[in-house]
């Protein structure tokens, strides 16, 4: 797993939907001069598309702290074209981890939907989760919300055994709506309220352990998926790693 921290930008804005300045206006042209901009949008575009694929790939093998050039690299473009569009790495960064929280809140959801067993519904967002590498990309705070900041004993995981704790989970998010370490807060809780449906449900049919949280359920999918250079092992491994995880979260008679 290559879950790194880093530090936050509040420029994501200029990530989602800035414009692409020197290829879309730089070329010399007036704006009534429809024949070349409209083929500069394009490749502005394109160009966008190979960053983000780009960019999910090395973070994804790398961490979070690789460094722009391997993006550039992957997507074998220059980092000037990199930076045109990112002004800093933070910003890439942000959209990267929003994006796949958005991900995995969709997956969870659709997971919810149609799947009418409980324990069904959570192996499946588990599974689905895993197989679509998610867990690589889930940014370092949504894995910290299950942790305490103060008390006896400050800085150890919590085990909130019921929904109602989950609010405790969410405010932890809030206070960390800094400049720093942060993704989208409507997004984290959007995502940390649809797995807490899932977890209550597979609770409520005895079919999960009562001490597992939804912090452990993101764990889960931030560790079956290990990064390795053969796509036919990092699959196996992965489903296999998954497996044995799986067991371990269901409840047994006593």
């Amino acid at each position: 797993m290559h879950i790194q921290d880093s530090h936050w930008s509040s420029a994501s804005a200029i990530a989602s939907g800035g414009t692409v300045g020197a290829a879309a206006g730089g070329n010399g042209r007036g704006p009534g001069d429809g024949s070349r901009t409209a083929p500069l949008r394009v490749d502005a575009q394109r160009n966008l598309e190979h960053v983000l694929r780009a960019a999910r790939e090395v973070f994804g093998e790398l961490g979070y702290g690789a460094p722009m050039e391997d993006v550039a690299r992957r997507a074998r473009v220059g980092v000037g074209t990199v930076y045109r569009r990112f002004p800093s790495k933070d910003v890439l960064v942000r959209r990267i981890a929003e994006e796949e929280t958005s991900r995995l809140t969709d997956q969870a959801r659709t997971a919810l939907g149609q799947e009418d067993e409980p324990w069904s519904a959570l192996s499946r967002f588990l599974r689905t989760s895993v197989a679509s590498g998610a867990g690589r990309l889930l940014p370092p705070q949504i894995l910290r919300v299950g942790v305490a900041e103060d008390g006896p004993a400050a800085g150890e995981a919590r085990v909130p055994q019921q929904r109602s704790q989950l609010g405790a989970e969410l405010r932890l998010v809030e206070q960390r709506s800094t400049t720093e370490d942060v993704v989208d807060d409507a997004g984290a809780a959007a995502l940390l309220d649809v797995v807490g449906r899932l977890v209550d449900r597979a609770r409520a049919a005895g079919e999960l352990r009562a001490d597992v949280t939804v912090a452990d359920v993101l764990l889960v999918i931030a560790t079956a998926a290990p990064s390795l250079p053969d796509a036919a092992q990092q699959a196996a491994a992965s489903a296999r790693l998954l497996d044995i995880l799986l067991e371990g979260l269901r409840s047994r008679p006593a």
